[in-house]
């Protein structure tokens, strides 16, 4: 991947090609950023400019052997870690059990998030994880010598995933690599990633991807024909995954949204022989979705509670979400809008912890169906 192919962050580009230049490349960085921001794609296209044997001014030359396996991502010197799970034919799955469907995933669109790689590799009620055992991989493979480039670089995506054996195991690697190794650490949650990893890391915060690079890359989009681009690029927030979704909701996303309106509705209406139907549909889905559903509710019942203010500038819903917001959002106000989030927040805590789906969601229906009417 070329930088040029890396949508905005012109001045982040700018610094890690003038590191390389100057031969100040760090063994350990942490990009640090939103959704969507490109983290990935940058993590790439560096890893690629360090390891390519004619680098250009500012990109990688395309024409190197070097180069040539990084488009296809089979360089020998460059590994992946990702969460992943647990299957009847990977007891103890490691990355690279799923380095082919990881491939296929970059080459698609390297904006992809948590919930749409878990979608693709079939996640149900496991939850993803780096787990303890690839520590050893990871070990392994860094202390053999490189096969071709000057460094060895591996990219970790999504740290805070990591099982805290694996975190601990690996400390002392990253504080002192073996020489010419460089470490890529990329998270959404940078405060969910464990003290002593983020210290021996140097933090480079990717910020959202700026509104004219982004109504630049859809444009271009055939999809894109007939939209308002400018309200697509409002409602994105500077994550151009978001924004992909906006022309195109995906499978998760709307039925996130249904979930939510059945909830209010079934609520606020006392449906209980309805509620109780809910409850099993949603704790049947599998962790990784029950926790993309609670999430999706956090953000939405935000959006309904600034719905009221009446300033388009603040919020950010779809059409099919403001829509339903019209008639719903006075329902969400000052009196109630602290302890809905908190029984959300609650859930989605409890989810992670592996309790019971079927209780959680429950106790939410109950719950909601008291402050809904606040």
């Amino acid at each position: 991947m070329f930088f040029k192919e890396v949508i905005g962050q012109s001045a982040i580009k700018q610094r890690l090609i003038q590191s390389v230049n100057e031969e100040r490349v760090s063994h350990a960085q942490l990009f640090a950023g939103p959704p969507g921001s490109g983290k990935l794609a940058l993590a790439i296209a560096y890893a690629q400019f360090v390891a390519c044997t004619n680098r250009q001014a500012d990109d990688s030359c395309g024409e190197c052997p070097s180069c040539k396996k990084y488009k296809k991502l089979i360089h020998p010197d460059l590994h992946f870690v990702f969460p992943v799970i647990k299957t009847p034919k990977f007891k103890e799955p490691v990355s690279d059990n799923f380095l082919e469907e990881w491939r296929i995933m970059i080459a698609k669109n390297p904006y992809f998030n948590s919930d749409q790689w878990f979608e693709f590799i079939g996640v149900e009620n496991a939850q993803g994880l780096i787990y303890s055992h690839q520590s050893e991989e990871i070990i392994r493979k860094l202390n053999l010598k490189s096969y071709e480039s000057e460094y060895k670089v591996m990219i970790i995506w999504l740290p805070e995933k990591m099982h805290v054996a694996c975190a601990n195991k690996l400390l002392k690697m990253i504080e002192e690599p073996p020489v010419k190794t460089l470490f890529v650490l990329i998270t959404e949650n940078e405060e969910d990633i464990i003290s002593t990893i983020r210290s021996r890391c140097q933090l480079i915060i990717i910020p959202p991807i700026d509104s004219v690079s982004i109504e630049k890359a859809i444009s271009a989009l055939p999809e894109a024909v007939g939209f308002d681009l400018r309200n697509i690029v409002h409602l994105s927030k500077g994550n151009y995954g978001k924004a992909i979704e906006l022309l195109e909701p995906d499978e998760q996303t709307l039925f996130n949204l249904e979930r939510f309106k059945e909830l209010m509705r079934y609520s606020y209406g006392r449906k209980f022989a309805d509620l109780f139907k809910w409850v099993d549909q949603v704790a049947n889905v599998g962790r990784e979705k029950q926790k993309s559903l609670l999430n999706y509710f956090l953000i939405i019942l935000r959006e309904n509670f600034v719905y009221n203010l009446k300033n388009s500038n603040l919020t950010f819903m779809s059409d099919q979400e403001e829509e339903f917001s019209k008639r719903f959002s006075p329902f969400i106000n000052e009196r109630n809008i602290i302890e809905l989030t908190e029984v959300f927040e609650t859930a989605f805590a409890h989810i992670g912890m592996n309790g019971n789906p079927r209780i959680i969601f429950t106790d939410v229906a109950f719950k909601i169906t008291k402050l809904i009417r606040k």
